[in-house]
């Protein structure tokens, strides 16, 4: 099979959809982009792994970078895809085959564009943080990834969302005293001393904040607790599992600071961080995009890997087809208005 990038945009879509790809096995996909960007004689294209980046380099003043993953989550009997009263069907087709598609159509349309251009289709966005190839990328070519604005092809339903929210996982233990549970008085129970920091999260009022223009929502909530070993035991230790999720006026060291503050006095350990991203909107670059795009910019709840970026010191924003609600949902879809949307709005701003 071949990729044909200059043809109907809808048929481009389902080829990429129906080849699955679920984190692990993008190698057929990445196989197909590679080939078809190494058909355009204006690109420069490498490969790391199933990474696959291809580059003008016309010297102009600006560079922007669109980025997309070629990984899905695994496939529920929703392969291959269906086209349905203009909405296509399948795994992938929201998250983000439709953000790969568009992208891949701009890269051979755009031939001449206004600023310089890098194009990123990359593997293993939906699993751990560490096998995601945008984390090897920044590390060993981290000037691959160089530019003065970047656009993440995630779903926003056509709309521009900016940054996005971090995102910080702890625990809270609780310690008590075993004993068998039909003499409970000689023990202590732990599961019943979380009802202390339960009391705490049920109290907290979430904080809204405005970051170049958009007011994010924080959020903590409880998602998860452990504990006890037996039905007839009582529990000696009791942990919860929080998620914060913040905006991104704060760093690594203040979120962790307002959870510590928050459980002042038990026992709290940090297992996981990934920092949020600031959209950046209030820059020249980010006021030509949204006049080319249109509409209201919204803020990103949720992580995206905007904040890779962001990181990089590029500031970034989330604009692709389809509506996010539907991303990993067994009936995932995208509306083919959204695609056409997407590319003529980067059509604009780029050519």
């Amino acid at each position: 099979m071949r990729l044909d990038l200059t043809g109907d945009l809808v048929t481009l879509f389902r080829q990429i959809v129906d080849v699955e790809s679920v984190s692990g096995n993008e190698r057929e996909l990445a196989d197909l982009v590679e080939a078809a960007l190494r058909e355009q004689p204006h690109l420069d294209v490498v490969r790391d792994g199933d990474t696959v980046i291809a580059r003008t380099n016309l010297g102009r003043d600006q560079r922007v970078v669109v980025a997309g993953h070629l990984d899905t989550v695994p496939v529920a009997a929703n392969l291959p895809s269906r086209l349905v009263d203009d909405v296509v069907h399948g795994r992938g087709t929201a998250d983000m085959k439709g953000g790969v598609a568009v992208a891949l159509a701009c890269a051979a349309a755009l031939t001449s564009p206004n600023r310089d251009l890098t194009w990123v289709f990359y593997d293993h966005e939906e699993v751990a943080a560490a096998d995601n190839s945008l984390t090897r990328i920044a590390r060993e070519h981290p000037e691959w990834l160089e530019g003065d604005f970047a656009v993440l092809m995630e779903p926003t339903s056509a709309g521009v969302e900016g940054g996005c929210q971090g995102t910080l996982r702890f625990t809270v233990t609780t310690r008590g005293r075993a004993a068998h549970s039909a003499r409970s008085w000689l023990g202590h129970n732990a599961i019943h001393d979380a009802a202390g920091p339960l009391a705490l999260l049920q109290a907290c009022e979430p904080r809204e904040v405005e970051v170049d223009g958009l007011t994010y929502r924080e959020g903590m909530n409880a998602v998860g607790i452990a504990g006890g070993i037996a039905t007839n035991v009582i529990p000696d230790t009791c942990v919860l599992t929080v998620n914060f999720r913040f905006a991104p006026d704060r760093d690594e060291a203040d979120a962790v600071a307002h959870c510590r503050q928050l459980f002042a006095g038990y026992d709290l350990e940090v297992v996981d961080f990934a920092p949020a991203a600031r959209p950046g909107l209030d820059r020249p670059i980010a006021q030509e995009f949204l006049a080319a795009v249109g509409g209201e910019p919204r803020p990103k709840f949720g992580w995206t890997d905007v904040a890779r970026f962001g990181a990089l010191g590029v500031p970034a924003v989330n604009f692709g087809p389809a509506d996010p609600g539907r991303a990993h949902a067994d009936d995932e879809c995208c509306p083919v208005a959204d695609l056409y949307t997407c590319r003529d709005a980067l059509l604009r701003w780029l050519a």
